[in-house]
């Protein structure tokens, strides 16, 4: 849905403001946000105090949040909200095979992820044992554009979405290789299209380069993104590109192909 048309919805009668609010409470807690005040979450959500003391008591009493000296945090049960997705999604669960073969051959991690407001969300992702100083799994948010799925992902938007993508967002500089000019980014986008696949050299984090491809659906539109990730002391540029590349292009065909005839036979 565009900003348009959300807005336009909004406005009508089947709209409810209060859901939106709870929602804007919940995604409030992070990985940097596990506590928070009632000023906590007015702050970070732009409601006032009552609205917000209204709903973190709401979400306690439902089970979904808990508190401790008016301090409060998330219970399991949220969990359920993104088991939901997933449960009723097996789309994901589809592609693991393909990449823990991929894992497999190349001893390194790879992951699936769509665009989600102006960051990338993770929704599949097989590790290797190695560790890694970015922790990353299911749920996980990262910038789109200090990533290399984001960069496919955002590549691939028409170009309204994107101007408004640009228009969104605050470049934070991670590293000193993250592109934070729109000029800059608008022509390696027109790269990644022009290539079918992206990559970030120590864009988020001094140390990781990853590359990516594009999964598509049975009509060749873009839904999500498909990458590796290396530490930058054990893989070169050139031996990710030259040789994980390939790899990481052919399996991303096999998924996007067993995605397609899954999603399809469900219309039959």
């Amino acid at each position: 849905m565009s900003i348009e048309e959300l807005d336009n919805f909004k406005q009508s009668g089947d709209y409810i403001q209060s859901l939106e609010r709870g929602l804007q409470v919940i995604q409030a807690f992070s990985q940097e946000n596990q506590a928070l005040t009632i000023s906590d979450v007015s702050k970070l959500t732009g409601l006032s105090r009552p609205t917000a003391r209204r709903i973190l008591l709401t979400l306690e009493h439902l089970g979904f949040a808990e508190s401790n000296n008016s301090i409060f945090t998330l219970t399991a049960r949220t969990l359920s909200l993104g088991y939901a997705y997933l449960s009723s999604n097996n789309s994901w669960s589809i592609a693991h095979s393909f990449m823990r073969d991929f894992v497999n051959q190349t001893g390194e991690s790879c992951s699936i992820s769509i665009l989600d407001g102006t960051d990338i969300i993770y929704v599949a992702r097989v590790s290797t044992k190695r560790i890694m100083s970015i922790n990353l799994d299911v749920g996980s948010r990262l910038p789109a554009y200090a990533t290399s799925m984001g960069h496919v992902l955002l590549a691939y938007l028409p170009k309204e979405k994107l101007e408004k993508y640009l228009d969104s967002i605050d470049f934070e500089k991670f590293t000193d290789k993250t592109i934070v000019d729109k000029e800059q980014l608008l022509t390696i986008l027109e790269d990644v299209r022009k290539q079918s696949w992206g990559g970030v050299d120590q864009q988020l984090e001094e140390g990781l380069r990853s590359i990516a491809v594009p999964l598509r659906d049975g009509t060749g539109k873009v839904f999500a993104a498909f990458n590796c990730s290396v530490h930058a002391g054990r893989v070169s540029k050139e031996v990710l590109r030259d040789e994980f590349l390939p790899l990481l292009q052919e399996t991303g065909e096999k998924i996007s192909q067993a995605m397609a005839i899954t999603n399809s036979s469900r219309y039959v």
